[in-house]
């Protein structure tokens, strides 16, 4: 599958996010406005995010009311059901992009 700059950009951040922290997973979502937020998985004794949940979150924090797409990388082999669940709140319509920690596409999960 061929994927459009956009797309391609918030997984590359995605991917930024989770080497720069050497985390578990890296996500990044775009708003309407074309603004992205990237986060990466946090794993502290007393506080688990994770990147998609924290993306989201950050994304809504600054103002977003609705998102046009999602990536996730990980090793994971699926998008965890209540991180999918988190990214429909605001974007019911948005591809969300499950990549491996190299980028590459694993699968596309349309609404």
């Amino acid at each position: 599958m061929s994927l459009n700059t956009e797309d391609q950009k918030i997984i590359t951040l995605a991917r930024s996010s989770r080497a720069r922290v050497a985390a578990s997973e890296g996500a990044a979502v775009r708003d309407e406005t074309g603004r992205t937020y990237t986060a990466a998985a946090v794993a502290l004794p007393s506080l688990r995010l994770s990147a998609l949940r924290l993306a989201v979150a950050m994304a809504v924090s600054s103002g977003a009311h609705k998102l046009e797409g999602a990536a996730l990388v990980s090793e994971a082999p699926h998008v965890d059901a209540g991180d999918l669940a988190v990214v429909r709140d605001l974007g019911p319509d948005a591809p969300v992009f499950l990549a491996a920690p190299d980028g590459t596409l694993r699968a596309t999960l349309a609404p």
